[in-house]
C-alpha cells in the first residue's frame, strides 16, 4: 500500500510534458484565483504554479517555450548553473522571446536539489509566471525520506504589479496597514521613560520613517502551490512515514517564517545544496531561497504548515494529513515586527545624528539635518558596519544587527534556524583566499522609493567586471532598513559564516539592515550575468548589477549588451 501511495505521490510531481530531457512549456494568460480574490495573471501551460520540472543530474534538456503573450517574455532558470546565454534575462543573456516564438534551450544539469524558474521580463514574476525544478542526483541521497512534496509560496496582491510600483513611487508607505498606536506609545513610555519615547518618535518622524516599515507590500494573500489559506492545499502521508518538504519562496517582497506546529522540521537542504542536517521549530525563507525539510508525523493527525510573514501582516497555509478534508487549527498572526534604530544602522538609544563615523555634511548640505526626509542612505558610506557582522550577545541571530527588532524567534520558544547554522555536506570547492574584495553597499532612499548599489541605480551603473579563475569576496554592506535577498546568476554564492571549508553555498544571500554580510564566490562561468535584490520592485527601482566574466577555457567573451538592446523596466 505504501509504495503504491508513494508511486502516486511522485506521478503527481512529474511534468508530463514531453519525452525524457525534453519539455514544453506554453506562457499564457491565466486566471488566478487566492480565494480572497480572482485576478489574471500570467501561467505556464495553463497555470500558476506552472509545473513541477524533473531533470536528472547529468542529463541535457531542451526546454521548449512558446510565448502565447502579446508582448516580450523570458524564462530564468534560477539557482541553475548553465551557459549564460541560456540564463534568460532580456537585455543581458539573451533578447527575449517574441510574442508567438518559440524559444528552446539547451543545457546540461550539473546539479540535484531543489530550484525553480520564472519570468524576467517586466512584472511577469509577480503576476504568476513561475513553477518549480526538482533535479534527483547521480548518486544517493546523504538521507532518507518516503514521500515528497514541493511547497512553493507566494504572496498574491489584489493590485497589478504595475499599479502596486506607481503607487509604492508616489506613497512609499501606501500598502503600510501597521501604523504605530497609542497603546504602542504609553507602553513605550512604561518601558523607557516618557522623554526617551518621545525623542523616539520625534527622531523617526524627522525622518519620514517609520519602525513598521518592515514590508513595502502588504495587503496580499499567501499562496501554497497556487491554494489561498481557505482554499487549504493539502499534503497525504502515512503516520511514520518520512516526508520530504521542497520550500520554495516566490513571493515578490515577502519573507515568510515557517513552522509546522507539532512536528520538528530537520533541514538538509538550503538552496539546493545539501548541508548538515540541523533540527529547527521555525525558520525564516527569504524571497528567492529553497530550504528543504524533512519531517515524520507519527500519528494520525493533520498537522498545519504555517507561514507567517515576517512583518505579520499575513501568511499562507497548507495541511499534512492522512486524508483529504481534514485539516488543524491555524495559529494566529503574532504581534508586528518594528525596526529599531540599530536597523537603520545606529545602535539602540543613539541619535541618529551621532552615529560614528557619518559625516553629514555630505548628507545634501548644510540643512540635511533640519530635514532628514531627503536623506539619502547612498551617502552613509563612512559608517564602519564590520563591527555589526557578528555581535557579541544581544542578539540571538549573529546576522542581524545588534539590537534588531527584526530578530527571529521560534513561536513555541524552540530552536529557529539561523544562517550560523548551515554548514556544508561536503564542500564543493577547495578552500582558499580570494584574490580580491569587492564591496557592495545597498543603497536607497525610502522617501523616494529608489533603490541603488553603492548609490547607484542599474542604469547608470558601470557593470561589475571579473575574471575567470579568480575568488573574489563580496562585502554587502546594508545601509537601508530593508531586508534584501541579494542574487548572483550564474555562479554560486559561498556564504561566510566562520565555518571555513563547510560555508554553506547558496544562490540567494539575504543581508538585514545594518549589517555587513561576506560572501565569496569561483569566478568560473564566463559570459555576462545578472546581480540584484530579489524583491520585485527594489529590482525595479535600480538594486540591480550587470557581472560580465572576462576570459574562460576557450576564451569565451561575452557579448556586448548592444546585440541585446537594453533591459528595460523588466529586470
Amino acid at each position: 500500500m505504501k509504495k503504491t501511495l508513494v508511486a502516486g505521490a511522485l506521478g503527481l510531481l512529474l511534468p508530463a510534458i514531453g519525452l525524457a530531457g525534453e519539455y514544453n512549456l506554453t506562457v499564457d494568460r491565466v486566471e488566478i484565483d487566492t480565494g480572497e480574490f480572482v485576478k489574471e495573471g500570467v501561467g505556464y501551460n495553463g497555470k500558476s504554479p506552472g509545473p513541477t520540472l524533473r531533470f536528472k543530474e547529468g542529463e541535457e534538456v531542451s526546454i521548449n517555450v512558446t510565448n502565447n503573450l502579446d508582448e516580450m517574455t523570458s524564462i530564468h532558470w534560477h539557482g541553475l548553473i548553465l551557459p549564460f546565454e541560456q540564463d534568460g534575462v532580456p537585455g543581458i543573456s539573451f533578447p527575449g522571446i517574441k510574442p508567438g516564438e518559440t524559444f528552446t534551450y539547451k543545457f546540461p544539469i550539473t546539479q540535484s536539489g531543489t530550484y525553480w524558474f520564472h519570468s524576467h521580463s517586466g512584472f511577469q514574476e509577480p503576476e504568476g509566471a513561475f513553477g518549480s525544478i526538482i533535479i534527483e542526483p547521480e548518486g544517493r541521497e546523504p538521507f532518507r525520506y518516503d514521500r515528497e512534496y514541493v511547497v512553493q509560496l507566494t504572496d498574491k496582491h489584489p493590485h497589478s504589479s504595475e499599479r502596486v510600483m506607481r503607487n509604492l513611487k508616489v506613497t512609499p508607505d501606501y500598502y503600510n496597514r501597521e501604523q504605530q498606536t497609542v497603546g504602542e506609545f504609553f507602553s513605550g513610555v512604561s518601558e523607557n521613560g516618557f522623554l526617551n519615547t518621545v525623542k523616539d518618535r520625534l527622531a523617526w518622524g524627522d525622518m519620514r520613517m517609520m519602525k513598521a516599515d518592515v514590508e513595502d507590500l502588504q495587503g496580499f494573500t499567501g499562496m501554497i502551490n497556487g491554494k489561498g489559506p481557505k482554499q487549504n492545499w493539502t499534503g497525504i502521508f502515512e503516520p511514520g512515514e518520512r516526508i520530504r518538504l521542497r520550500f520554495i519562496n516566490s513571493s515578490a517582497m515577502t519573507y515568510f517564517d515557517v513552522r509546522i506546529p507539532g512536528l520538528n522540521m530537520t533541514v538538509v537542504q538550503a538552496d539546493g545544496n545539501n548541508v548538515q542536517p540541523i533540527n529547527v521549530d521555525e525558520f525564516r525563507i527569504g524571497v528567492a531561497e529553497t530550504y528543504d525539510v524533512i519531517v515524520r508525523p507519527k500519528d494520525e493527525q493533520a498537522y498545519t504548515i504555517f507561514a507567517e510573514s515576517m512583518g505579520r501582516t499575513g501568511y499562507a497555509r497548507a495541511t499534512l494529513a492522512p486524508e483529504e478534508g481534514m485539516d488543524a487549527p491555524v495559529p494566529g498572526l503574532r504581534e508586528p515586527a518594528r525596526l529599531t534604530m540599530a536597523d537603520m544602522g545606529g545602535m539602540p538609544g543613539m541619535d541618529h545624528g551621532d552615529m560614528p563615523g557619518m559625516d553629514h555634511g555630505d548628507m545634501g548640505g548644510e540643512n540635511a539635518m533640519a530635514d532628514m526626509s531627503e536623506m539619502d542612505h547612498s551617502q552613509m558610506s563612512g559608517m564602519d558596519h564590520s563591527s555589526m557582522q557578528m555581535p557579541e550577545g544581544g542578539a540571538s541571530d549573529p546576522f542581524y544587527a545588534k539590537g534588531s527588532g527584526l530578530v527571529p524567534k521560534a513561536a513555541n520558544g524552540g530552536k529557529f534556524l539561523s544562517y550560523a547554522d548551515l554548514k556544508a555536506q561536503k564542500p564543493l570547492y577547495e578552500e582558499r583566499e580570494p584574490t580580491r574584495e569587492i564591496e557592495l553597499r545597498l543603497t536607497g532612499n525610502m522617501e523616494r522609493y529608489t533603490w541603488s548599489i553603492n548609490g547607484v541605480k542599474y542604469e547608470d551603473a558601470d557593470a561589475i567586471r571579473l575574471k575567470y579563475g579568480e575568488r573574489v569576496r563580496f562585502k554587502f554592506v546594508n545601509e537601508t532598513m530593508m531586508t534584501h535577498p541579494m542574487h548572483l546568476h550564474g555562479m554560486w554564492s559561498i556564504l561566510d559564516v566562520g565555518a571555513g571549508q563547510w560555508n554553506p553555498v547558496k544562490h540567494t544571500v539575504s543581508v538585514q539592515p545594518g549589517t555587513t554580510v561576506y560572501m565569496e564566490t569561483e569566478v568560473d562561468a564566463p559570459g555576462q550575468w545578472a546581480f540584484h535584490c530579489h524583491l520585485t520592485y527594489h529590482m525595479a527601482a535600480g538594486m540591480f548589477r550587470k557581472v560580465i566574466v572576462e576570459g574562460g577555457p576557450d576564451s569565451t567573451q561575452a557579448a556586448s549588451s548592444e546585440q541585446f538592446g537594453n533591459v528595460g523596466g523588466g529586470v
